[in-house]
């Protein structure tokens, strides 16, 4: 609700007896503005807006010349600004705060460690309903027109100008579709110049609640009498007697109020005959403000856990009474997931709320079809496939604190919500690269933000992983963390049996068809004739990464990075995974001209098309970022495959984390070898999670699965430890280089990037930051060095590599790279490149 703000006037009053005067008090708030600017910024209010403004709050505030933002208001005080005039705030915007004082607190403690300012922490958290930004309307001022300047005005001035006389105000957006214009500032500018047009800002609120329509009697109608009289007068209308019947049908025995779609389908009656018995005052339309997610209230007992699971479970409860994060390593298909269960159950009792957080959207749609069944309408879901309208009623929920708030799923963004009253966090796949961001600012870790915002809530915190990453398993050997594993599978079944299929040989033999070994083939056969689902795994999506002239050996490359197209074909098109770029599929070569046009490498689109040549009978499902971008993109094809709709679902890294599918006996993954061979220091022991987690997939109820890995080298090491299910012996291998080479675990990693579209300028500049760095942390500091995609929308990236001890004081070595990085902004040549820094870079 929008409040009218009250404007601050200083007001002086004569003492008569000292013939002097007394200033009254004035107040001041300090807000956070969603602009990537460190400090906040100070306003002006009188005492009545003191007295009613609240920290968490939201007031539009003018910034700039014109423009207004919505700020979050962070304290109210009485000290005025001493390098500048406090200006007034144009609005409060809430009669309560939306955000809490603990999200402040752990808002602050984001921005200052990983080095980003308050207010991208601000746009980071908040649904963009609730900030909401001016918009600039166009209206006509008093100033008339004369024929004389009407001629030399140009025709896009003269039809702004006349759109103007029948409307009182236009937003840049219609102008610009008036004028069937991109650019229409030009025209805006002349006419603003000339005196003729006059600009404003004007807010918006953006959240519009779903509001259900609902239809009951008029007065007097309810009586016997009355019914038969109505029932007589209609008697000519048919529709609309049946409609009246319709509801007193629905209406008998229940109290429940009566939606007008639902007395529309028992009545096989359209909205006109509603509205025809609206108009003649026997019934009434009234709305009443739903949630667009609820569930159902009906609940069932959680399942009984098998001795190995209560054995985890009560080592757990001992971690927690010791007050210690836990990590639960318990192998694929152990059933952790019910453990949760039961430690949430544990937790409601109490009247406290839980936060599970997964690295992936695509495991919500599978988690919540499973927690429903236990907690039903005490569940909250919150992610970036949420519609803005979602995301603010989720918010809204756990704001609130109230029952239908209590179990809170999500991706990542949900550990910023407003919570209240955690008592437990569980981070499941804990490992997942996903729970990084990245991109843009807050480059925050969910899962280490997560621990800090339990231990904020003195919540117990329970990391969970069949493959745990190696500084959360180093943590708990230095006993940082408490350590539970579950090494026995739900129901006692087998670990799935790991072959490593040698790809070179084969192809020596000749016994590959397309990108499938005999080997894998005769498997998925054979998976098929016993009624049983196969998931194949290719960490590419695309066609092809590469389309090359076969003439002259050019690849078709993105005009805005450094990187080649990829082919999609069934859109045919090659687009740029990047910057998404695209262009139509080319039938001749863009630098010679030769025809002779071949594509090297393959992704999931090709091994979907060669599967539907193999199999013609059966029913593929390919699922990839270009099948999952609808809101219900994952659960369709998730949906499917549990019904066994689909046969064979090929798919990215996107389908190997944590999804329980009962029927899939066979997984193959078709090259292992990309995996293994990126350029990173956590390559292997990301191929090892991969690789183990996509294995989990197979055989997870009754009869023991099997996975076939292809790969060039089947005597890789790590390769060897994914087929024996040997962890401790990547964990040891592992932390070895780590210690040598000094990296994560065992030392911190700080990556500082610079951009800019002019290459000189960024090399200059990135020498200039490492030089300035190595005067400080000596040796400690790595590059500066072009990445292996160097340029990316047009920009140029150079990293600097920033390796810390971990008994370095972190937080004095913050202050050192930001007064460098404040010297390096004080160079004009440098002022134009962007510094990025990014903490814990993994």
């Amino acid at each position: 609700m929008l409040i009218t703000s009250v404007f601050n006037t200083i007001e002086s009053i004569l003492n008569s007896s000292s013939n002097t005067y007394i200033c009254l008090v004035r107040y001041f708030i300090d807000v956070i503005l969603p602009i990537p600017l460190i400090k906040l910024f100070t306003y002006s209010i009188n005492e009545e807006e003191a007295k009613f403004i609240l920290p968490g709050m939201r007031v539009a505030v003018p910034f700039g010349k014109s423009k207004i933002y919505t700020a979050i208001v962070h304290s109210v005080h009485e000290s005025k600004p001493e390098t500048y005039e406090a200006k007034e705030i144009h609005q409060i915007l809430d009669e309560t705060p939306i955000v809490t004082q603990e999200q402040l607190t752990f808002w602050q403690w984001i921005s200052s460690y990983y080095m980003c300012s308050l207010g991208d922490v601000m746009r980071a958290s908040l649904p963009s309903a609730f900030i909401l930004e001016s918009e600039t309307l166009i209206s006509r001022s008093k100033k008339e027109l004369s024929s004389d300047q009407e001629i030399t005005l140009t025709d896009d001035e003269f039809v702004v100008l006349e759109a103007l006389e029948n409307q009182s105000a236009l937003t840049i957006t219609e102008v610009s579709k008036i004028l069937n214009k991109k650019q229409v500032l030009k025209p805006i500018k002349a006419l603003l110049g000339l005196g003729y047009i006059q600009l404003r800002e004007e807010i918006y609120e953006q959240y519009k609640p779903k509001l259900v329509k609902y239809i009951k009697l008029k007065e007097g109608y309810d009586k016997e009498e009355a019914l038969i009289e109505l029932l007589e007068i209609l008697s000519r209308a048919q529709k609309q007697k049946e409609a009246v019947m319709a509801f007193f049908s629905l209406k008998a025995g229940n109290e429940q109020p009566i939606k007008a779609k639902e007395l529309e389908e028992r009545a096989n009656v359209s909205t006109a005959v509603l509205k025809a018995l609206v108009e003649k005052e026997v019934f009434e339309f009234y709305y009443i403000q739903t949630d667009r997610n609820q569930f159902l209230n009906e609940t069932e007992n959680s399942k009984i856990l098998n001795e190995h699971q209560e054995k985890a479970l009560e080592e757990i409860r001992q971690v927690f009474a010791i007050e210690k994060p836990c990590l639960l390593h318990g192998v694929t298909a152990s059933g952790k997931t019910e453990i949760y269960v039961k430690l949430i159950e544990e937790v409601l009792a109490k009247g406290k709320n839980t936060l599970y957080l997964l690295p992936e959207i695509a495991l919500t749609t599978q988690l919540i079809a499973r927690l429903k069944n236990y907690f039903a309408d005490k569940i909250v879901v919150f992610h970036s496939k949420y519609s803005v309208n979602e995301r603010v009623e989720s918010w809204q929920k756990v704001l609130q604190n109230t029952n239908t708030g209590q179990v809170i799923i999500g991706a990542r963004s949900s550990v910023l919500l407003p919570f209240a009253n955690l008592g437990l966090v569980i981070v499941d796949e804990e490992h997942e690269q996903s729970f990084k961001q990245f991109d843009p600012a807050p480059r925050y870790h969910a899962r280490d933000a997560a621990l800090v915002l339990a231990k904020q809530f003195n919540a117990h915190i329970i990391l969970g992983s069949a493959t745990p990453s190696l500084e959360s398993y180093y943590n708990t050997t230095k006993g940082k963390y408490g350590l539970v594993e579950l090494k026995y599978r739900h129901n006692n079944v087998l670990m799935p049996a790991i072959e490593l299929v040698d790809i070179k040989d084969k192809h020596k033999r000749k016994r590959m068809t397309g990108h499938f070994s005999d080997v894998m083939l005769k498997a998925i056969h054979e998976a098929i004739e016993n009624k049983e689902q196969v998931i194949l795994f290719q960490n590419r999506r695309g066609y092809s990464p590469i389309v090359e002239c076969g003439t002259c050996g050019e690849a078709t490359q993105c005009p805005n990075c450094d990187v080649s197209l990829t082919y999609h074909q069934y859109r045919n098109e090659l687009r740029c995974h990047y910057c998404s770029y695209a262009i139509a599929m080319q039938h001749a070569c863009l630098s010679c001209g030769s025809p002779e046009l071949d594509t090297k490498g393959f992704g999931t689109e090709q091994i979907e098309k060669e599967l539907t040549e193999l199999f013609p009978d059966l029913k593929i499902g390919r699922m990839d970022l270009d099948t999952t971008r609808g809101k219900y993109g994952y659960q369709k094809i998730i949906t499917a495959f549990e019904q066994h709709e689909i046969d064979i679902l090929v798919g990215t890294q996107m389908l190997t984390k944590g999804l329980d599918f009962k029927n899939v006996s066979l997984v193959g993954v078709l090259n292992a070898d990309s995996l293994l061979n990126f350029p990173d220091f956590r390559a292997h022991e990301r191929s090892y999670q991969l690789l183990s987690q996509v294995a989990g997939r197979a055989g997870r109820f009754d009869k023991k699965g099997r996975v076939l890995i292809q790969t060039f080298n089947p005597f890789h090491q790590i390769l060897q430890q994914v087929s024996s299910h040997d962890y401790l012996s990547m964990y040891k291998e592992q932390l070895e280089q780590r210690y040598i080479y000094k990296y994560p675990p065992t030392n911190r990693l700080l990556k500082i990037t610079l951009r800019h579209r002019d290459y000189n300028k960024v090399n200059t500049g990135a020498d200039w930051f490492a030089t300035s760095l190595r005067n400080v942390f000596g040796n400690q500091v790595l590059g500066p060095e072009f990445p292996p995609v160097s340029r990316i929308r047009n920009e140029y990236h150079k990293h600097i590599l920033l390796k810390m001890p971990i008994n370095q004081s972190m937080s004095k070595s913050k202050k050192a790279i930001l007064k460098i990085q404040n010297s390096f902004m004080s160079v004009k040549d440098f002022r134009p490149i962007r510094v990025v820094l990014n903490v814990d870079n993994y």
